[in-house]
């Protein structure tokens, strides 16, 4: 008996259901930004990107399209490694120094989450794809306020909170440790996740407000719609994209607090490169620790298929085994 086509038929029945879940696991150029405190990005892309309500987001959509809020998770440098205060150009942060983003840059009246003055906080960062890699936050000088372009010299020197390799949970990261001291009124908080799988880095700026009692700004938490936003939006031409080429791999790990005096940028410098990163299916296999996520379904299911597509051969094989001794 010849069982090529069996094969065939189980290797393409084995990788359907495979494929399907790198495709889910690792959404093209979909990553991540704050979410507790809510970022700049996200907090317009939460009110719509095709109808902005606050004046930040409406100048937003008008000096950058739409696209850079459907792409709210991409505000990236795809070589950084480490070389932040280098390669991105000073009063240019919130965007990494991207001109689709450049909007992010400018002062207004962005919305604030407030936040106590001292005690222990769990930020929280949204991922749709985990990568290996950590977290820093720094926070602005006193003195700092939204009407000024957020700069190097406007932050602390050293981060108040530094978390090597988190786990996601339920599609988010979350970042605990200590408050930055002696800090009240409004501020800033600037997230860099530095991969350590790759040289490529990510940013967002949130707004906050230290011991504030006026209306704090919503969470947000991603869902798979809010990633797909993305990649649906960009098919149809969306507004405003850059020409990047994107780039990324995955993995996670036990979460750590470490001094915050580890991995201090280097010195300011030349202007940042207005590029992105490239293609995430091949690198969703090795995503890894996402607790409560759907990747695990999906893969525990193609594994499931592949078993089914071996057991079939096995009987297969069984009966071509039978018909040869009887046809004897």
């Amino acid at each position: 008996m010849t069982l090529g086509r069996p094969i065939r038929t189980a290797a393409l029945l084995a990788g359907i259901p495979l494929a399907a879940a790198l495709l889910t696991a690792a959404p093209a150029g979909a990553h991540g930004s704050m979410g507790e405190p809510i970022s700049r990005v996200a907090a317009c892309y939460q009110e719509g990107p095709e109808n902005p309500q606050s004046d930040v987001c409406k100048r937003l959509v008008e000096q950058n399209g739409t696209q850079p809020l459907y792409d709210w998770h991409e505000v990236n440098i795809a070589n950084a490694d480490g070389r932040h205060r280098e390669i991105i150009p000073d009063g240019q942060l919130c965007s990494a120094g991207r001109a689709k983003y450049s909007a992010l840059d400018t002062p207004g009246a962005w919305h604030t989450t407030t936040l106590p003055t001292s005690g222990t906080h769990t930020f929280a960062y949204t991922a749709a794809v985990p990568h290996r890699g950590y977290f820093e936050l720094y926070v602005t000088k006193d003195g700092w306020d939204q009407s000024k372009r957020p700069g190097w010299g406007d932050l602390e020197p050293e981060p108040f909170l530094r978390v090597d390799r988190p786990r996601v949970r339920n599609g988010m990261y979350h970042l605990t440790g200590e408050l930055p001291q002696g800090k009240s009124g409004q501020h800033l908080i600037y997230a860099i996740w530095q991969r350590t799988d790759s040289p490529e880095a990510f940013y967002s700026c949130s707004d906050v407000d230290f011991g504030g009692t006026g209306a704090s700004a919503a969470a947000f938490e991603a869902t798979e719609e809010d990633y797909g936003d993305a990649a649906e939006h960009a098919a149809h031409g969306g507004h405003g994209a850059d020409a990047n080429a994107e780039a990324g791999a995955d993995d996670g790990g036990d979460a750590a607090l470490v001094s915050a005096s580890e991995g201090s940028a280097a010195d300011a410098g030349a202007s940042a490169p207005d590029t992105g990163h490239g293609t995430h299916a091949a690198h969703a296999a090795a995503a890894g620790p996402s607790d409560g996520s759907v990747v695990t379904g999906l893969f525990l299911t193609a594994f499931a298929v592949m078993a089914a597509a071996a057991a079939y051969l096995g009987v297969r094989r069984r009966r071509g085994t039978t018909g040869e001794h009887r046809a004897r």
